[in-house]
Protein backbone atom coordinates (compact mmCIF):
# COMPACT_ATOMS: atom_id res chain seq x y z
CA UNK A 1 0.00 0.00 0.00
CA UNK A 2 2.98 2.19 0.82
CA UNK A 3 6.83 3.48 -0.58
CA UNK A 4 8.59 4.74 2.47
CA UNK A 5 11.81 6.75 2.22
CA UNK A 6 13.35 7.22 5.39
CA UNK A 7 17.39 8.19 5.10
CA UNK A 8 19.95 5.70 6.74
CA UNK A 9 17.58 2.72 5.43
CA UNK A 10 16.77 1.00 2.43
CA UNK A 11 13.60 2.00 0.51
CA UNK A 12 10.63 -0.07 2.26
CA UNK A 13 7.35 -0.62 1.12
CA UNK A 14 4.04 -2.08 3.03
CA UNK A 15 2.83 -4.90 2.55
CA UNK A 16 -0.42 -6.41 4.09
CA UNK A 17 1.16 -4.10 7.30
CA UNK A 18 4.36 -5.27 7.70
CA UNK A 19 7.17 -3.27 6.42
CA UNK A 20 9.69 -4.92 3.59
CA UNK A 21 13.22 -3.38 2.77
CA UNK A 22 13.70 -3.45 -0.95
CA UNK A 23 17.34 -4.94 -1.77
CA UNK A 24 18.72 -1.32 -2.57
CA UNK A 25 21.41 0.90 -1.07
CA UNK A 26 20.94 2.59 2.10
CA UNK A 27 19.26 6.43 1.28
CA UNK A 28 21.58 9.30 1.93
CA UNK A 29 19.93 12.63 3.45
CA UNK A 30 20.76 14.45 0.21
CA UNK A 31 18.94 11.92 -1.61
CA UNK A 32 16.20 12.21 0.06
CA UNK A 33 15.97 16.26 0.24
CA UNK A 34 16.75 16.18 -3.82
CA UNK A 35 13.42 13.40 -3.94
CA UNK A 36 11.65 15.54 -1.83
CA UNK A 37 12.03 18.98 -4.17
CA UNK A 38 11.49 17.30 -7.02
CA UNK A 39 7.61 15.97 -5.88
CA UNK A 40 6.79 19.63 -4.99
CA UNK A 41 5.62 22.78 -6.35
CA UNK A 42 7.41 25.64 -5.62
CA UNK A 43 4.93 26.51 -3.19
CA UNK A 44 4.43 23.51 -1.43
CA UNK A 45 8.07 22.91 -1.36
CA UNK A 46 7.85 27.02 0.47
CA UNK A 47 5.05 25.44 3.01
CA UNK A 48 7.10 22.22 3.72
CA UNK A 49 10.01 24.30 4.28
CA UNK A 50 7.95 26.63 7.35
CA UNK A 51 5.86 24.17 8.48
CA UNK A 52 8.48 21.11 8.67
CA UNK A 53 5.62 18.38 7.55
CA UNK A 54 3.29 18.34 4.27
CA UNK A 55 0.48 16.49 3.09
CA UNK A 56 -0.31 16.58 -1.17
CA UNK A 57 -1.59 14.47 -3.86
CA UNK A 58 0.53 13.71 -7.05
CA UNK A 59 -0.63 12.13 -10.40
CA UNK A 60 1.65 11.16 -13.34
CA UNK A 61 0.15 9.52 -16.45
CA UNK A 62 2.62 6.77 -16.27
CA UNK A 63 2.05 5.90 -12.94
CA UNK A 64 -0.99 6.67 -11.30
CA UNK A 65 -2.00 9.22 -8.58
CA UNK A 66 -0.64 9.00 -4.90
CA UNK A 67 -1.12 10.61 -1.61
CA UNK A 68 2.58 11.97 -0.42
CA UNK A 69 3.49 12.93 3.37
CA UNK A 70 7.06 14.44 3.71
CA UNK A 71 8.17 15.27 6.97
CA UNK A 72 11.33 16.08 9.06
CA UNK A 73 12.88 13.56 11.49
CA UNK A 74 16.37 13.78 13.07
CA UNK A 75 17.81 16.53 10.86
CA UNK A 76 16.73 14.88 7.74
CA UNK A 77 13.26 14.66 5.10
CA UNK A 78 11.15 11.15 5.10
CA UNK A 79 8.79 10.40 2.52
CA UNK A 80 6.05 8.12 2.93
CA UNK A 81 3.95 7.46 -0.83
CA UNK A 82 0.75 5.86 -1.05
CA UNK A 83 -0.95 4.62 -4.09
CA UNK A 84 -4.09 5.70 -4.89
CA UNK A 85 -6.38 3.70 -7.13
CA UNK A 86 -8.11 5.89 -9.32
CA UNK A 87 -11.65 3.88 -10.54
CA UNK A 88 -13.30 4.00 -7.16
CA UNK A 89 -14.42 0.54 -5.76
CA UNK A 90 -17.92 -0.76 -5.82
CA UNK A 91 -19.16 -0.97 -1.99
CA UNK A 92 -19.80 -5.12 -2.31
CA UNK A 93 -15.98 -5.68 -3.89
CA UNK A 94 -14.61 -3.91 -1.18
CA UNK A 95 -16.67 -6.56 1.62
CA UNK A 96 -18.78 -3.62 2.93
CA UNK A 97 -22.31 -5.12 3.94
CA UNK A 98 -25.39 -4.32 1.90
CA UNK A 99 -26.80 -3.12 5.09
CA UNK A 100 -24.79 -0.06 4.88
CA UNK A 101 -26.12 1.73 1.57
CA UNK A 102 -29.84 2.04 2.95
CA UNK A 103 -27.47 4.38 5.47
CA UNK A 104 -25.70 6.10 3.10
CA UNK A 105 -28.70 7.11 0.76
CA UNK A 106 -30.62 8.86 4.12
CA UNK A 107 -30.81 12.47 3.65
CA UNK A 108 -30.08 13.78 7.07
CA UNK A 109 -27.95 12.42 9.96
CA UNK A 110 -24.18 11.78 10.49
CA UNK A 111 -22.34 8.20 9.33
CA UNK A 112 -18.97 7.98 11.23
CA UNK A 113 -16.37 5.46 9.71
CA UNK A 114 -13.81 4.58 12.36
CA UNK A 115 -10.73 2.96 13.01
CA UNK A 116 -6.78 3.06 12.87
CA UNK A 117 -4.56 4.60 9.84
CA UNK A 118 -3.87 2.39 7.09
CA UNK A 119 -7.66 0.76 7.18
CA UNK A 120 -9.15 1.99 4.27
CA UNK A 121 -11.56 4.37 5.84
CA UNK A 122 -11.23 7.15 3.24
CA UNK A 123 -12.03 4.57 1.03
CA UNK A 124 -15.04 3.58 2.37
CA UNK A 125 -16.04 7.12 2.45
CA UNK A 126 -15.21 7.71 -0.95
CA UNK A 127 -17.84 4.32 -2.14
CA UNK A 128 -20.34 5.85 0.04
CA UNK A 129 -19.56 9.15 -2.29
CA UNK A 130 -20.32 7.62 -5.14
CA UNK A 131 -22.87 5.28 -4.47
CA UNK A 132 -24.77 8.74 -3.72
CA UNK A 133 -23.40 10.47 -6.80
CA UNK A 134 -24.63 6.82 -8.87
CA UNK A 135 -27.97 7.16 -7.45
CA UNK A 136 -29.18 10.52 -5.86
CA UNK A 137 -29.63 13.94 -7.41
CA UNK A 138 -27.31 15.71 -4.34
CA UNK A 139 -25.33 18.36 -4.26
CA UNK A 140 -22.15 16.89 -2.72
CA UNK A 141 -19.37 19.11 -0.82
CA UNK A 142 -16.16 17.61 0.18
CA UNK A 143 -13.19 18.27 2.59
CA UNK A 144 -10.22 16.92 2.17
CA UNK A 145 -6.46 16.71 3.35
CA UNK A 146 -5.19 15.89 0.52
CA UNK A 147 -8.04 14.64 -2.35
CA UNK A 148 -7.74 10.95 -2.70
CA UNK A 149 -10.02 9.66 -5.05
CA UNK A 150 -11.08 12.05 -8.05
CA UNK A 151 -15.12 12.01 -8.06
CA UNK A 152 -17.40 12.11 -11.88
CA UNK A 153 -20.25 13.86 -11.72
CA UNK A 154 -22.71 11.56 -12.44
CA UNK A 155 -26.61 11.99 -11.29
CA UNK A 156 -24.85 14.54 -8.42
CA UNK A 157 -22.63 17.34 -8.33
CA UNK A 158 -19.31 16.37 -6.43
CA UNK A 159 -17.22 19.64 -5.18
CA UNK A 160 -14.19 18.35 -3.67
CA UNK A 161 -12.07 20.70 -2.02
CA UNK A 162 -8.86 20.11 -0.89
CA UNK A 163 -6.98 21.66 2.10
CA UNK A 164 -4.34 23.98 1.05
CA UNK A 165 -4.60 24.47 -2.13
CA UNK A 166 -9.23 25.01 -2.05
CA UNK A 167 -9.11 26.32 1.24
CA UNK A 168 -6.81 27.22 4.07
CA UNK A 169 -7.86 24.63 7.05
CA UNK A 170 -10.84 22.40 7.35
CA UNK A 171 -12.75 24.80 10.05
CA UNK A 172 -12.13 27.53 7.18
CA UNK A 173 -13.82 25.03 4.50
CA UNK A 174 -16.63 24.16 6.84
CA UNK A 175 -16.93 27.44 8.17
CA UNK A 176 -18.56 28.53 4.62
CA UNK A 177 -19.88 25.24 3.55
CA UNK A 178 -23.62 26.19 4.45
CA UNK A 179 -23.37 28.66 1.75
CA UNK A 180 -22.48 25.98 -0.79
CA UNK A 181 -26.05 25.02 -0.73
CA UNK A 182 -25.17 21.26 0.17
CA UNK A 183 -27.09 17.95 0.57
CA UNK A 184 -24.19 15.95 1.75
CA UNK A 185 -21.28 17.14 3.24
CA UNK A 186 -17.75 14.70 3.70
CA UNK A 187 -15.55 15.92 5.82
CA UNK A 188 -12.16 13.54 5.49
CA UNK A 189 -11.54 13.75 9.45
CA UNK A 190 -13.10 15.32 12.06
CA UNK A 191 -9.68 16.57 13.67
CA UNK A 192 -10.69 19.35 16.84
CA UNK A 193 -13.47 20.73 18.69
CA UNK A 194 -14.53 22.88 15.25
CA UNK A 195 -14.95 20.27 12.82
CA UNK A 196 -16.82 18.45 14.96
CA UNK A 197 -18.98 21.27 15.99
CA UNK A 198 -20.28 22.01 12.80
CA UNK A 199 -20.57 18.61 11.69
CA UNK A 200 -23.40 17.84 14.18
CA UNK A 201 -24.82 21.56 13.22
CA UNK A 202 -25.02 20.20 9.83
CA UNK A 203 -26.26 16.63 10.48
CA UNK A 204 -28.82 18.57 12.76
CA UNK A 205 -30.23 21.46 10.57
CA UNK A 206 -31.16 18.52 7.50
CA UNK A 207 -28.03 17.60 6.08
CA UNK A 208 -25.91 14.11 5.53
CA UNK A 209 -23.10 14.34 6.71
CA UNK A 210 -20.10 11.77 6.00
CA UNK A 211 -16.61 11.54 7.98
CA UNK A 212 -13.64 9.52 9.94
CA UNK A 213 -12.17 9.52 12.58
CA UNK A 214 -9.25 7.33 14.76
CA UNK A 215 -10.83 5.36 16.84
CA UNK A 216 -10.49 1.65 18.31
CA UNK A 217 -14.07 0.68 18.43
CA UNK A 218 -17.48 2.50 17.68
CA UNK A 219 -18.56 3.83 21.34
CA UNK A 220 -14.87 4.95 21.90
CA UNK A 221 -15.73 7.48 18.84
CA UNK A 222 -18.53 8.40 20.47
CA UNK A 223 -16.63 9.16 23.86
CA UNK A 224 -14.05 11.17 21.53
CA UNK A 225 -16.72 13.64 20.06
CA UNK A 226 -18.24 14.29 23.94
CA UNK A 227 -14.81 14.54 25.66
CA UNK A 228 -13.24 17.15 23.04
CA UNK A 229 -15.99 20.01 24.24
CA UNK A 230 -16.32 21.59 27.64
CA UNK A 231 -18.01 19.72 30.42
CA UNK A 232 -20.68 22.43 30.45
CA UNK A 233 -21.42 21.92 26.59
CA UNK A 234 -21.57 18.01 26.78
CA UNK A 235 -25.19 17.34 27.42
CA UNK A 236 -25.87 19.81 24.31
CA UNK A 237 -23.59 17.46 22.43
CA UNK A 238 -25.02 14.10 23.76
CA UNK A 239 -28.57 15.30 22.63
CA UNK A 240 -27.22 16.29 19.29
CA UNK A 241 -25.38 13.39 19.15
CA UNK A 242 -28.60 11.08 20.32
CA UNK A 243 -31.03 12.90 17.61
CA UNK A 244 -28.67 12.88 14.36
CA UNK A 245 -26.41 10.09 14.39
CA UNK A 246 -27.25 6.90 12.42
CA UNK A 247 -24.22 4.68 12.70
CA UNK A 248 -20.73 4.25 13.59
CA UNK A 249 -18.88 1.89 11.40
CA UNK A 250 -15.85 0.60 12.87
CA UNK A 251 -13.30 -1.16 10.43
CA UNK A 252 -10.04 -3.17 10.38
CA UNK A 253 -8.30 -4.80 7.02
CA UNK A 254 -6.92 -8.07 8.23
CA UNK A 255 -4.42 -10.49 5.55
CA UNK A 256 -6.20 -12.85 4.50
CA UNK A 257 -5.10 -16.81 5.18
CA UNK A 258 -3.95 -17.08 1.33
CA UNK A 259 -1.54 -14.40 1.22
CA UNK A 260 -3.73 -12.63 -1.40
CA UNK A 261 -4.40 -9.18 0.00
CA UNK A 262 -6.55 -8.19 2.58
CA UNK A 263 -10.00 -9.23 3.91
CA UNK A 264 -12.75 -6.29 5.92
CA UNK A 265 -13.86 -6.82 9.34
CA UNK A 266 -16.43 -4.00 10.88
CA UNK A 267 -18.32 -3.45 13.96
CA UNK A 268 -21.71 -1.80 13.67
CA UNK A 269 -23.24 0.52 15.66
CA UNK A 270 -26.56 1.65 14.27
CA UNK A 271 -28.63 4.42 16.29
CA UNK A 272 -31.82 2.96 17.70
CA UNK A 273 -34.11 4.01 20.26
CA UNK A 274 -32.06 2.02 23.40
CA UNK A 275 -28.31 3.28 21.99
CA UNK A 276 -30.26 7.02 21.13
CA UNK A 277 -30.88 6.49 25.26
CA UNK A 278 -27.35 5.71 26.57
CA UNK A 279 -26.20 8.77 24.52
CA UNK A 280 -28.42 11.25 25.99
CA UNK A 281 -27.67 9.79 29.52
CA UNK A 282 -23.93 9.82 29.57
CA UNK A 283 -24.43 6.21 30.09
CA UNK A 284 -22.20 5.24 26.33
CA UNK A 285 -19.83 3.05 28.28
CA UNK A 286 -22.84 0.77 28.71
CA UNK A 287 -23.77 0.16 24.89
CA UNK A 288 -21.59 -2.30 24.49
CA UNK A 289 -22.40 -4.23 27.32
CA UNK A 290 -26.21 -4.30 26.72
CA UNK A 291 -25.65 -5.06 22.84
CA UNK A 292 -22.72 -7.35 23.17
CA UNK A 293 -24.94 -10.52 22.37
CA UNK A 294 -25.28 -9.05 18.70
CA UNK A 295 -28.18 -7.25 17.64
CA UNK A 296 -30.17 -5.48 14.69
CA UNK A 297 -28.51 -2.26 15.89
CA UNK A 298 -24.98 -3.64 17.05
CA UNK A 299 -22.71 -6.32 16.29
CA UNK A 300 -19.22 -6.24 17.39
CA UNK A 301 -15.48 -6.27 15.40
CA UNK A 302 -15.09 -9.71 17.27
CA UNK A 303 -18.17 -11.40 15.93
CA UNK A 304 -17.02 -10.34 12.73
CA UNK A 305 -13.42 -11.80 13.15
CA UNK A 306 -15.18 -15.23 13.84
CA UNK A 307 -17.15 -15.17 11.37
CA UNK A 308 -14.17 -14.82 8.88
CA UNK A 309 -12.03 -17.56 10.61
CA UNK A 310 -14.91 -19.83 10.80
CA UNK A 311 -14.82 -19.19 6.94
CA UNK A 312 -11.53 -19.88 6.51
CA UNK A 313 -10.39 -16.49 5.41
CA UNK A 314 -8.44 -15.40 8.08
CA UNK A 315 -5.64 -17.32 10.55
CA UNK A 316 -7.15 -17.47 14.71
CA UNK A 317 -3.36 -15.48 15.16
CA UNK A 318 -4.95 -12.54 12.87
CA UNK A 319 -8.21 -12.90 14.43
CA UNK A 320 -6.65 -12.73 17.84
CA UNK A 321 -4.63 -10.02 16.75
CA UNK A 322 -7.27 -7.88 15.77
CA UNK A 323 -10.08 -8.75 18.20
CA UNK A 324 -11.16 -6.14 21.23
CA UNK A 325 -11.33 -8.55 23.78
CA UNK A 326 -8.76 -11.64 23.66
CA UNK A 327 -10.92 -13.70 26.48
CA UNK A 328 -14.19 -12.73 25.44
CA UNK A 329 -13.18 -13.91 21.31
CA UNK A 330 -12.18 -17.05 22.41
CA UNK A 331 -14.73 -18.17 24.72
CA UNK A 332 -16.60 -17.48 21.82
CA UNK A 333 -14.76 -19.32 19.01
CA UNK A 334 -15.35 -21.92 21.43
CA UNK A 335 -19.04 -21.86 21.54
Amino acid sequence: SDLLLVAGAPPSIKQHNEVVRLKSPLLTPQQMAKYAQELMTDQQWAQFSQDKAIDFALTRPEFGRFRINVYRQRSSISIAMRHIIEEIPAMSSLGLPEWLEPFALKSQGLILVTGPNGHGKTTTLAAMVDLINTKKSRNIITIEDPIEYLHRHKNSNVNQREVGLDTKTFHEGLRHVFREAPDVIMIGEMRDRESIAIALEAADTGHLVLSSMHANNSVMAINRIVDVFPAESQQQIRVQLADNLLMVLNQRLVERKDGKGRVLAYEKLANSYRVANQIREGKEHQIRSILQSGSEDFSSLDMHLAQLYRSGKITREKAMHYCQDAKAFKELLAR
